[in-house]
């Protein structure tokens, strides 16, 4: 089924470039942006997950140079039945954080030293559930992939807006270029949109299985939305076709839940996971668990395990 969602994700990304390309150059437009488009998705699987951690200046963290954070990360990555995933730290004081991967063999998880500052560690645990929630889901290489050719559409469009529409007989012509610019990154955003709102619910509530503790990760979710709408993150603002694989929206707008947000909205997701403590739905019958059994149900408190 992931597959399935990943191969509708590049068709439609795809059909969007070649759109573009259409409407800045005809035929021969289409041809170059179905090459592009090849490229891309290629360059997207392989790769897409280093460009991002390079888009964001991420350092690499070793448990001698963090060992609290490092050792949080590989008791939750056994908590989720996944491989240790690489580790990441962005120089940057909004409080956010991501996952990226084509697969939890390939996974990262960063972190902005902002949250490190914002969030008490049962909340920060929350966090680091969350995003190992996306790569046990296998969302991270679907979102990834999102970003990087929703990228590739927008680039299309500019380079289209500089030198396409006056000279192509087959395209259509200046109208076309315009049409190109504005629709082209707008049908990509809406794509995006698709996959990562319902997959922000999913990854919350996995998460909150992860972490033992649904309110933990519900009040680091209430932080970072202030933290975000209050600090600006640079390179977010360079690059907004990678603000859906954020747990938080890094924009400076865009933040409400309509019909152009990538993100659920904050209060609602909260709500969904102080339903989750209420209920105690949040433990899950896993060799994990069982181990662990001795430990008492962090939803009924505001502690979990990570105290």
């Amino acid at each position: 089924m992931n597959f399935f969602k990943t191969m509708l994700l590049l068709s439609a990304l795809t059909a969007v470039l070649m759109g573009a390309g259409y409407l800045i150059g005809g035929t021969t437009g289409v041809t170059i942006a179905f090459l592009f488009a090849l490229g891309t998705n290629a360059i997207a699987y392989w790769n897409s997950d280093k460009m991002v951690l390079k888009m964001y200046a991420a350092e690499p963290v070793t448990r001698a140079a963090m060992p609290d954070i490092y050792n949080m990360v590989e008791k939750l990555a056994r908590e989720a039945d996944l491989p240790m995933p690489k580790v990441y730290i962005i120089n940057q004081p909004q409080p956010n954080a991501f996952a990226t991967g084509r697969n939890p063999q390939n996974a990262a998880v960063a972190m902005t030293t902002g949250i490190l500052q914002l969030l008490d560690r049962e909340e920060l645990a929350g966090v680091l559930a969350h995003e190992l929630a996306h790569i046990k889901n296998r969302d991270t290489l679907t979102m990834t992939i999102a970003a990087t050719v929703a990228g590739a559409v927008s680039m299309l469009a500019q380079f289209g807006m500089w030198f396409g529409g006056g000279r192509n007989r087959n395209g259509a012509g200046i109208v076309g270029v315009l049409l190109a610019a504005f629709l082209a990154p707008f049908a990509a955003m809406m794509i995006q949109m698709m996959i990562s709102r319902t997959r922000e619910y999913s990854a919350d509530r996995l998460g909150a299985e992860i972490s033992k503790n649904p309110l933990g990760l519900a009040s680091a979710l209430r932080k970072i939305s202030i933290g975000a709408q209050q600090v600006e993150m640079p390179a977010a603002e360079r690059n907004p076709a990678s603000a859906s694989l954020f747990i938080v929206n890094p924009l400076s707008g865009a933040r409400m839940d309509n019909l152009f947000s990538t993100h659920p909205n904050v209060e609602n997701r909260i709500k969904a996971l102080e339903d989750m403590a209420r209920s105690g739905t949040y433990v899950r019958p896993t060799r994990a668990v069982e181990r662990q059994s001795s430990i008492p149900r962090a939803g009924r408190g505001r502690k979990g395990p990570w105290t």
